[in-house]
């Protein structure tokens, strides 16, 4: 996985007018390419008298999953705009479908592309970004002894509890960054004078907040 996984951090609309013509962009996290085509049909349901929807969307890590619609638009003009927009914030399993009540005023090619993309940017300086970040279980096992001075020493390097199991000895599991997890393994071996049991769980991915 890339260092950096960007997605949108929810469901947004933004809307702007531009020479009478109503832009609004829907944005929205997807995981896959049937939600991207149910996330397209609720907007088109919803805006149902509007002349245009036109969208965008990349999914999986390596954006395996990319499309993109003019709608009626002239080529070139609406859905690839979109997609450089989302493909310039380095955003993934994300799509974006931009709106157009046409005002009666033409834009021409140039001021299509502007718009399309200039709404689907504005719209994502709006709905914030999130991070996802690789996360490695670390199941810990310690004798009561020395329980409440692990869960200290975990409070104090930022280290999340997420279970507790009390029997013989007290097992702990804590999400450790794939990056950090050597280090911490080795910090916690030398911290607790090799007393602990640890071993290595299952990977799982977080978000958390972005800002650039």
């Amino acid at each position: 996985m890339s260092d950096l996984y960007l997605t949108v951090a929810n469901h947004h609309t933004f809307e702007q007018e531009i020479k009478k013509s109503r832009f609004i962009c829907s944005i929205a996290k997807v995981h896959s390419e049937n939600e991207a085509k149910e996330f397209i049909q609720s907007i088109q349901n919803k805006y149902s008298k509007a002349n245009h929807h036109c969208y965008a969307y990349t999914i999986g890590e390596h954006s395996e999953i990319k499309r993109e619609s003019d709608n009626g638009e002239p080529s070139g003009t609406a859905g690839l705009p979109i997609l450089n927009t989302l493909e310039k914030e380095q955003l993934h399993d994300v799509i974006a479908v931009v709106t157009r009540y046409f005002g009666g005023i033409k834009l021409g090619a140039g001021g299509l592309i502007r718009a399309y993309g200039g709404t689907t940017s504005l719209a994502i300086n709006e709905v914030g970004l999130a991070q996802r970040i690789t996360q490695q279980q670390l199941i810990i096992q310690v004798n009561y002894s020395n329980h409440e001075k692990l869960k200290y020493y975990l409070s104090q390097n930022n280290l999340v509890i997420t279970n507790e199991v009390f029997v013989t000895d007290v097992t702990v599991t804590v999400p450790v960054d794939v990056n950090f997890l050597e280090l911490a393994i080795d910090q916690l071996t030398n911290q607790f004078n090799d007393s602990l049991t640890i071993s290595i769980g299952s990977l799982q991915y977080n978000e958390i907040p972005y800002s650039k």
